[in-house]
């Protein structure tokens, strides 16, 4: 698939569950980022890492909902875990393995 065909598809994605959470997404943009897989505002702009592009529509998943959820909570607190778990189940599965990619990139950047 064409990395803008990629792109595209994230944003729906990102839409879809916008619409699902009922999240006003302001500005959205794909971009590189070399610390983070994504960050927000709490006036509706979201940045994703294209990095995620190259992984798998899951993580994706984990990492929308994860930010679209800091637009009604601003912490990692007791209520966003609940909501990750009833819009994604058990989410800390997807949170290990992307910690583990994040790992590997780091080191491959360190070489």
């Amino acid at each position: 698939m064409a990395a803008t065909d990629q792109k595209n598809e994230f944003k729906q994605r990102v839409r879809h569950w916008a619409e699902k959470l009922n999240a006003q997404v302001v500005w959205l943009g794909v971009r590189p980022m070399r610390n983070k897989w994504a960050s927000c505002t709490t006036s509706g702009h979201l940045n994703f890492n294209v990095e995620l592009l190259g992984l798998k529509p899951e993580l994706w998943d984990y990492v929308i909902v994860h930010e679209l959820l800091h637009f009604f909570v601003p912490n990692h607190g007791r209520l966003w875990k609940s909501l990750m778990r009833v819009h994604l189940g058990e989410y800390e599965g997807y949170e290990s393995e992307l910690k583990r990619i994040a790992h590997d990139i780091s080191l491959q950047r360190a070489r």
